[in-house]
């Protein structure tokens, strides 16, 4: 019989988004929902599952990633990967750019706005030749 407890996974969140060096409200940004939110997430033991992977795409990492994250996996990573030889130090700093993602998020958010307006144009035109033909 297992008395493990069951993973955090709001913890787990909160954990790799810090390791990121990434805000509450820029997550929340790139995923459209409010920092609000992502408290929220951050504090329950279990996440929605596609909530869950839109958050692992930000944070750059899979899903599975997540659910199975360990505080002691990392330190055993890093204490395995630093030394004190500058030469053989290896390049463990994280290339994900919150920023990057923020803009990607604009992006799409725009491209959506823009078809949008183009989809109610075209529904105001059709309008406009019914009313015409009658």
């Amino acid at each position: 019989m297992s008395t493990a407890k069951p993973k955090h996974i709001g913890r787990n969140i909160s954990r790799i988004r810090e390791l990121r060096d990434m805000k509450q409200e820029a997550l929340a940004i790139a995923i459209g929902v409010s920092q609000q939110t992502i408290s929220s997430i951050e504090g329950s033991e279990s996440v929605d599952e596609e909530k869950l992977k839109a958050i692992a795409e930000v944070l750059g990492v899979p899903a599975e990633v997540i659910r199975n994250f360990s505080e002691e996996a990392v330190f055993n990573i890093m204490g395995n990967t630093y030394h004190n030889d500058a030469s053989s130090i290896k390049n463990n700093h994280c290339t994900f750019n919150p920023l990057d993602k923020l803009l990607e998020a604009f992006d799409k958010n725009e491209k959506l706005y823009e078809r949008l307006v183009e989809a109610e144009k075209e529904k105001v035109a059709l309008l406009e030749k019914l009313l015409s033909e009658k």
